[in-house]
């Protein structure tokens, strides 16, 4: 995700489309000041991003941003905001456990001929 970061800072400061950001009414974080460093993301084109303030470097609330644009903020760790995700059917609009899809697991054998993940 560093290189997403970058890419996303690079565009964020370009101003060839004026003062838009990708991350409105938000901005990408910028070494000392205030934004988002994306960390993940949905086929279903989910993002997640944390916010990230240098006068509170404690301080990394989850923001997630739905397929419809609308932001909702989690003051909860990364590790839960993911559970949640995963396994709570009522952690709306992102939980997935309402899909019932299972849970699945497919280990490679490690050889590297063998190409799936170990």
């Amino acid at each position: 995700m560093p290189t997403q970061w970058r890419v996303f800072l690079s565009v964020d400061r370009d101003s060839t489309f004026g003062d838009v950001s990708a991350v409105d009414p938000y901005a990408i974080y910028a070494p000392g000041g205030k934004g988002l460093v994306p960390w993940g993301s949905t086929e279903w084109a989910d993002a997640y991003y944390w916010l990230i303030d240098a006068e509170r470097p404690g301080d990394r609330p989850v923001l997630a941003r739905a397929e419809d644009g609308a932001w909702h903020r989690y003051d909860m760790s990364t590790s839960e905001f993911l559970y949640r995700v995963l396994a709570d059917a009522d952690f709306s609009p992102f939980g997935i456990a309402r899909y019932g899809l299972g849970t699945t697991f497919d280990p490679g054998s490690g050889d590297p001929a063998d190409r799936r993940p170990r």
